[in-house]
Order: C-alpha cells, then structure tokens, then sequence
C-alpha cells in the first residue's frame, strides 16, 4: 500500500515505461536516419506496427473471451464496423507526418511540438463533444502554447544577425502543426465512436488496427510512401531495415497502445539530444521546455492535488493555516 499522497511502485514502474517510450520515438526515428535521410521506406513503419498493434489486440480479445465472454461483444454490422475507417485514415496520415517532420526538426523540438497535440485536442474536445474544462486547464492549455513558442526563438546573433527568428523552418513547424491538428481530430472521433459502442475495447482496436493495416498497405502499393521509389514490393518491404529501424517500429506500436508521459518525456528526449545528437541547449530552449512541463502537470492533476503539501494527503490540508 502506498503511503499517503504517495505512488505505488507499480504506477511508477507504468510512469517509467510510459516516459521511455513517448521520448524513444523521435530520438529513435532520427537514429535511424542515414546520412541524414531515411534509407528505408518509412512509410512501412506505420504499416509493419498496425499489423503489430492487431495481432496483440486480437491475442487479448481471445484471452478475454475465454476468461469473461459475456464482456467479449462483438458486433460485426457493417455500419458500425464503417465508423472506424475515418481515425483509421487520419492516424495512417497522422503517423507518416511524423516522419516528414522529423526531417526539418530536432528530437527535442519533436517532443515540445508533440505536445501541442494536448492543446488542439482539448479545444476539439470542448468543441465537438461539448466537454468542460476548468479555469486552470485553460490557462495550462495558453502556457503550453507560450512555451512551445519560447523554446523555438532564435537570439544566435554568433554571424552578426539572426538568419531566422525561428530555430527550424518553416515546414518544419507547419508538419508540427499538421500533426497536432490530425492527432486531435482522430482522437475526439474515436472517443465518440467508442462511447457509442458497447463492444469490447480489444474488437474496437482491432477494427481500427484491422483498417490501419490495409490503409498503410494500399499506400505501400501505390507507391505513396516516403522512399519515393514507386510501389513497394513484398521483397522490398524491409529494405534498408536495421536494428534501430525495428525499434522504431515497436515503439510506433507500443506507444500506440498506451498513453503518453509527456513531462519526463520532454526532458528526457531533451537530454540525450544534447548528449548524442549535437544539440545546443539554449536560454530560451530551457525556458520554453519548462514552461510547456509545468503546463502540462497543471492540465492533467487535479486542483485537490495541487493544493496538497508535498508528501500530504487530502486530510493534512484541513491542518493548513488559512
């Protein structure tokens, strides 16, 4: 038993897990680049972990209808089945945007931008499904914004003058901004869809991951993928591939199956960006990364916690002077 206001070392083993995973992704995906461009068809990435992300929702379904059939339902009318096509498209799009934007950023940069994906998705959330956010959510919303902008200040006047008032170009923040925005819309819809559907969770991955599947295939096939070399053969399909690449491609499954650790992630991609990618760390980088961090405890904990002592309970506050 945790002890009060504490965490139990499992939920600090998932916060781990889920912190490594969320800050792998960029830095792992700018590993796998060769001479600075990718020399596999990244387009199979999202393919080969759809196919992944199926094959363990399709094991738990199984596991769970031989433990709990009756919470196993499974409704195979085709209209509802429809509804899964759209997120399916969306995070297919969503998930090859990831590396074009990888090619004109920084892991850190990456991570910072990522996380504009909280302030789109909160906004889609009140919009669409009409749900309310508190005061503080809102201004941890306009704080994110603030310090994803900050980080990406340019002040090296090292030449004389600033070549940019940005630190990436343009595309870069433009596919940052794609990403956000598909991430959003994929999320409001597949929580609606799934609100609307009493079906078990592992059916209604599978169908999503069941579509994911033949959408990034059929990409494969006609040639849209990011090799630029045409329809991608059976016998081509892992050209390029290295050790690094199928870590990319577990991490793309396994983080698509959790969710994200966004804080500690941000620093922790920062960190070894510094360490093994040339990074240099910046007044405004630190300011920025900052800033988004604690914008992002203040969106997702609840005020009662805040308000708490460090290492208090909710009875200790009472103890508080007011």
């Amino acid at each position: 038993m945790a002890p009060p206001g504490g965490y139990a070392a499992g939920t600090l083993t998932m916060a781990a897990l889920l912190t490594a995973l969320t800050s792998s992704q960029g830095l792992l995906t700018t590993a796998s680049k060769t001479g600075g461009s990718y020399a596999y068809n990244f387009a199979t990435v999202p393919f080969l972990a759809e196919a992944l992300k199926l094959g363990i929702s399709y094991n738990l379904l199984r596991r769970q209808r031989k433990e709990d059939p009756k919470a196993a339902q499974c409704t195979t009318n085709p209209r509802t089945v429809a509804l899964f096509l759209v997120p399916s498209i969306i995070y297919m799009l969503h998930n090859n945007v990831q590396f074009y934007l990888l090619r004109y950023v920084d892991p850190a940069t990456y991570q910072i931008l990522g996380n504009l994906k909280i302030v789109t998705t909160g906004i889609l959330f009140r919009i669409c499904l009409r749900r309310q956010l508190s005061l503080l959510q809102w201004i941890a919303l306009c704080l994110l914004a603030i310090g994803a902008t900050t980080s990406q200040i340019n002040t090296d006047c090292s030449q004389g003058s600033t070549k940019s008032l940005m630190s990436a170009p343009l595309a870069g923040y433009a596919f940052g901004a794609l990403s956000a925005t598909l991430s959003a819309v994929a999320a409001v819809y597949t929580e609606w869809v799934m609100k609307h559907n009493s079906d078990s969770l592992y059916w209604q991955n599978m169908q999503l991951y069941g579509f994911g599947v033949v959408f990034n295939g059929l990409a494969l096939v006609l040639g849209s993928g990011g090799s630029g070399s045409g329809g991608a053969a059976l016998a081509d399909l892992l050209h390029g591939y290295t050790p690094v690449t199928w870590l990319v491609v577990a991490n793309l499954a396994f983080s698509g199956l959790l969710v994200y650790a966004t804080s500690l992630a941000m620093l922790l991609t920062t960190g070894v960006s510094i360490a093994f990618f040339g990074l240099d760390p910046s007044l405004q980088l630190g300011l920025g990364l900052a800033v988004a961090c604690v914008s992002v405890v203040l969106y997702y904990v609840s005020p009662e916690k805040l308000a708490l002592p460090p290492g208090g309970s909710v009875a200790s506050r009472a103890l508080l002077p007011k």
